[in-house]
């Protein structure tokens, strides 16, 4: 499968490796409409650089392309590259958030469904090893009717780009976790507030109701030591409950009627390369 990355700022150059490991994938070209960025990648890389996805699209046979392209909000510009795409009948990886305008995102997917070609978010954190072990759990039956759900995502981060920003950079990880585990939320209720000197809601509270009557809370912040990052999760039903720690390094089991734990390790962690 050839494939390009669009944008080359920290993602894309962990989009762009990793296709060139995958053995079922051959990246061809980047583009990114900073040149100097574009070049840099380029010549990392091996690849041809672009400096617009008109011209990608024009020169290159591709069969997907990864959006990694940057904009307010922790880059929630994909609108434009993604549309071109999608039209050119490429199946496309986004980055998250989809969008920061809910009718963009809307059409992009019609678009996708309208071309025929995949368009998925990278939302990555419901595919770790210890994640889908404990989806497996629960569509085990092993925590019986599921109850309550609490998740905890909180860093240390100066940005202060917009009001919304920690909300809508952060937390699609969250929410879709949350949504992984329980389905649809059909209710919610939020509290934000700004740390001193801060211009954006760099800590937030959220209550959710999901469809299917389980209770959720999420905890969010910005104004954590980044020393001590922490994302946590913990699901409880009758019949027992899973906590997925320390950016789902370890996953426990504790059942209801036994003293006896599971414990799952995840020895694929790693960072993101510049």
């Amino acid at each position: 499968m050839k494939v390009a990355v669009i944008g080359l700022g920290n993602i894309g150059n962990t989009h762009a490796p990793i296709y060139q490991a995958n053995e079922k994938t051959d990246l061809v070209a980047v583009c990114d409409i900073i040149k100097e960025r574009a070049d840099k990648a380029a010549a990392r890389y091996g690849v041809k650089a672009y400096y617009s996805v008109e011209d990608l699209l024009k020169n290159e046979e591709l069969d997907a392309v990864s959006v990694c392209s940057a904009g307010v909000e922790n880059g929630g510009d994909h609108y434009e590259p993604t549309m071109e795409c999608l039209e050119a009948g490429k199946h496309v990886l986004g980055e998250k958030p989809i969008s920061n305008d809910i009718e963009k995102a809307r059409a992009m997917v019609h678009k996708a469904d309208e071309k025929g070609v995949y368009y998925g978010i990278n939302l990555n954190h419901r595919f770790v090893p210890p994640a889908k072990k404990a989806k497996s759990w629960v569509e085990e039956g092993k925590l019986g009717d599921l109850l309550l759900i609490n998740m905890t995502m909180w860093i240390g981060n100066p940005n202060n780009s917009s009001p919304w920003f920690h909300a809508r950079a952060l937390h699609p990880h969250s929410i879709d976790v949350m949504r992984y585990f329980c389905g649809n939320v059909g209710r919610v209720m939020a509290f934000f507030n700004k740390a001193p000197g801060r211009d954006c809601y760099s800590n937030m509270q959220v209550a959710m109701e999901f469809e299917n009557g389980v209770v959720g809370h999420l905890t969010g912040s910005y104004d954590t030591n980044p020393r001590h990052n922490l994302e946590r999760c913990e699901v409880m039903g009758t019949e027992g409950r899973f906590v997925l720690d320390n950016c789902y390094e370890t996953l426990t089991l504790y059942p209801r009627h036994s003293d006896e734990l599971t414990v799952v390790r995840n020895s694929i962690m790693g960072g993101l390369s510049g």
